[in-house]
């Protein structure tokens, strides 16, 4: 591989600690799509942990050829060319047992946000779970100063992204016939929540 692969640290960092969360949720699944892949970073370390899964990365176009970088040289085979997905747009027609998305909902502006619940809603099966990683206020307010700094950074590259709301975020997610199963403390202020889709 070159040197143009992108690596995104924080990716190193926390993949460790929602692999061990995300196994009591998949370990069953069997077609997993990770919205949002980023660098890939993550399909390349968890895939190899769900043999039985096909996990199936997506991203935005101008995202693509660095996951496929990652897929490339990881040749694993359960990790299948990954999807172009704007969650504004058109989504797959494929159906999914388990959806995947890391630090997406703080990047998105608000209305793409209910754009990822509604495409959630189309394509993840009756039984199916949703895990999603990042960080979220609680009843408005910021859980810690750092949050509340990097919600500032945030604005200031894009004045409609920042941490959402944990009650709005779950609201959305009832909005497609999805529980909460579990809201759990990750490292560096963030949250791993996790819903079934209700049969």
């Amino acid at each position: 591989m070159t040197s143009s692969k992108s690596f995104a640290p924080a990716c190193e960092r926390n993949q460790g600690p929602i692999l061990e969360a995300l196994r009591d949720y998949f370990a069953d699944r069997r077609r997993v799509l990770e919205i949002g892949s980023g660098t890939g970073q993550h399909a390349v370390h968890f895939a190899p942990e769900f043999p039985d899964a096909v996990w199936q990365t997506s991203d935005v176009e101008e995202n693509l050829p660095g996951i496929r970088m990652w897929l490339a040289e990881a040749a694993l085979p359960n990790l299948p060319a990954p999807l172009t997905l704007d969650v504004t747009g058109e989504w797959p027609e494929a159906r999914f047992d388990a959806i995947f998305s890391a630090n997406s909902l703080h990047i998105m502006p608000w209305f793409a946000v209910e754009k990822f619940f509604a495409g959630v809603g189309r394509v993840l099966e009756p039984g199916g779970v949703l895990a999603v990683y990042g960080p979220f206020n609680y009843h408005g307010a910021f859980t810690t100063d750092s949050n509340r700094e990097f919600d500032g950074w945030l604005k200031q590259r894009s004045a409609l992204s920042g941490i959402r709301d944990f009650e709005a975020v779950d609201r959305l997610a009832q909005g497609t016939g999805c529980k909460l199963l579990e809201d759990h403390t990750m490292p560096a202020n963030n949250r791993l929540l996790v819903w079934r889709r209700q049969s």
